[in-house]
């Protein structure tokens, strides 16, 4: 498994890590057995959100990761409209309860929302001070929205940024990217391989691309996907994985590396497009 810099803090991260989003909606069992057989082979990247099942989510992440909270490097977020100075905090130790432990490595703004950035920013602050969080960062920030958080802050504190990130979405290459790598900001890439169903098939020409590079590298189609959003040093991706088969299918891209060639075959097969803002959840 590759590790990177992950923006602001002095952690070293898995490129590829677990996402939780709709977890909560599978058989639990099952779910869990999947996010302990990631942190087996690495995957110790674990994201979620007090959004996601409302709760449910972080309740599976802490009953999996029970008695091994000193491997993780463990994500949540705290929804715009508790995002006051008192309700980001609030948040945060509701999240924490559910978790099982008494910090979090990173807390992310999950999007704008009602209240100003200043007041999230000292409550995550207050965290901060207590111990409670160790980092702090946003999702779903456009370039506009960067640029005013970094006017409010300045530099060496954005831990991170995670936006819509997959092979046939790849519009934040044009600003966001960027302004995050000039800025030292992490890019954590969620859904990468798109909504269900989009993945493309192996009958497809972009699918026949990614089939090609794999069986030169003994790996799936899927592997070689995230290789390739992992690609630069300031990427990660976090896929779910509801089953142990996937998560060990998902690990396996952990250490994939591909070539220049390769990589003009998967931008030229699966092109930019047009720059558009990112989503507003």
């Amino acid at each position: 498994m590759r590790y990177h810099r992950f923006g602001a803090t002095r952690h070293e991260v898995p490129v590829i890590g677990q996402g939780t989003w709709y977890i909560d909606t599978g058989i639990p069992d099952r779910a869990i057995a999947a996010i302990r057989r990631g942190l087996d082979l690495g995957m110790t990247h674990i994201d979620t959100a007090e959004m996601y099942g409302s709760g449910d989510a972080e309740e599976l992440v802490g009953r999996a990761t029970a008695g091994r909270r000193y491997e993780i490097f463990l994500v949540s977020k705290v929804l715009p409209e508790n995002a006051s100075i008192e309700g980001t905090v609030a948040a945060c130790e509701r999240s924490l309860y559910r978790l099982r432990t008494d910090r979090l490595d990173c807390y992310l703004l999950h999007w704008r929302g009602p209240h100003p950035l200043e007041d999230t920013i000292a409550g995550f602050e207050t965290l901060q001070r207590d111990g409670k969080i160790l980092s702090w960062g946003v999702s779903n920030f456009d370039v506009g929205d960067l640029d005013e958080l970094w006017s409010i802050v300045g530099p060496a504190r954005i831990a991170c940024n995670q936006v819509l990130y997959h092979l046939r979405e790849r519009s934040i290459e044009h600003a966001v990217l960027p302004w995050c790598e000039r800025h030292g900001v992490s890019v954590v890439g969620y859904s990468p391989f798109g909504h269900a169903g989009a993945f493309p098939g192996p009958h497809t020409s972009a699918g026949r691309v990614l089939s090609a590079i794999a069986a030169k590298h003994d790996a799936t189609p899927r592997q070689v996907a995230l290789a390739f959003l992992v690609r630069r040093p300031s990427l990660f991706t976090i896929p779910k994985a509801s089953s142990p088969e996937h998560v060990e299918e998902n690990a396996g891209a952990g250490d994939l590396r591909l070539n220049g060639r390769e990589l003009a075959m998967i931008d030229e097969a699966f092109p930019i497009g047009i720059r558009q803002r990112l989503p507003v959840l």
